[in-house]
């Protein structure tokens, strides 16, 4: 399967008995949004609700860090996701928090999962149909999970490999945030990056609509900043989320070596690892 769907594409297979719409759509606390209050409100007919802090780990004071693999695994069942289903993630922005979802499904080596295309605004726009209130129930699936430990990075994993010159960072966060400009959304986190990462803004990726943009100008956004494709790139954000974005279109690129950190400048900018602030 592909990593991203057209709404003209999803609209056609949308009674398809093996396909499975999740809404995975989250919001940064400032936006002061209710994402499942908004999805019973209006959601593409037939799409679960998939939380992405519900379906986290539990041990963690980070916020919606991979939960372990059984966990996930009762998570989805639970929202009909089963092996041979085919997942395709939506989130209410356009681009937003969908991709993370793609990705955590990638983790638990569940390849038949896309991405919609420009989210539920550009479903709106094309004239697609909606529903509203308590969605139906769903019959409970078997999930396998299979850890993929190679997508993922941890705070030791990135602090050796940019000391080493091993790995590549590439920041998702806006430029001023990356700088050092502007206070970060949660209290204790440092402003800045971490020194030698590079700033791939993911609004840099994303089309007028919300959709991905084409390959050449993917691969261009990448380069600019100072990323080498053929090198070991780790993707990161605030939180884990938007960094999802930066690893989608790394993966529609066809780059091969790349992993997300899935704590992010959360966990960077409150430990006592080094930092820098200004341009890269």
């Amino acid at each position: 399967m592909t990593n991203l769907v057209s709404t003209e594409w999803l609209a056609r297979h949308l009674n398809a008995p093996d396909i499975v719409i999740l809404d995975a759509s989250w919001h940064l606390p400032a936006a002061k949004r209710d994402a499942r209050a908004e999805y019973l409100t209006t959601r593409i007919p037939g799409a679960r609700f998939f939380d992405i802090d519900a379906l986290s780990d539990p041990s963690s004071s980070l916020p919606h860090m991979l939960p372990p693999p059984a966990q996930f695994a009762s998570g989805v069942k639970k929202l009909g996701v089963g092996d041979g289903k085919k997942i395709i993630c939506y989130d209410s922005v356009g681009l937003f928090s969908a991709a993370r979802c793609w990705w955590m499904f990638k983790v638990f080596g569940h390849d038949d999962v896309a991405v919609l295309d420009g989210g539920l605004p550009k479903w709106l726009r094309d004239g697609h149909p909606t529903e509203d209130g308590t969605p139906a129930a769903v019959q409970e699936r078997h999930f396998t999970p299979q850890f993929r430990a190679m997508m993922v990075r941890g705070i030791a994993d990135v602090a050796k490999g940019l000391a080493s010159g091993a790995i590549q960072v590439a920041d998702a966060r806006s430029g001023s945030r990356f700088r050092g400009e502007e206070a970060e959304p949660r209290p204790g986190v440092r402003p800045g990056h971490m020194p030698g990462a590079r700033n791939v803004h993911y609004a840099s990726l994303l089309a007028a609509d919300g959709t991905l943009k084409p390959q050449a100008e993917l691969a261009k956004a990448f380069t600019s900043a100072g990323i080498n494709l053929e090198k070991p790139i780790v993707t990161s954000c605030g939180s884990g989320v938007t960094a999802g974005i930066l690893t989608l279109a790394l993966t529609e690129l066809g780059t091969r070596d790349h992993a997300l950190y899935d704590g992010s400048w959360t966990e960077w900018g409150a430990s006592d690892q080094p930092l820098a602030t200004g341009a890269a």
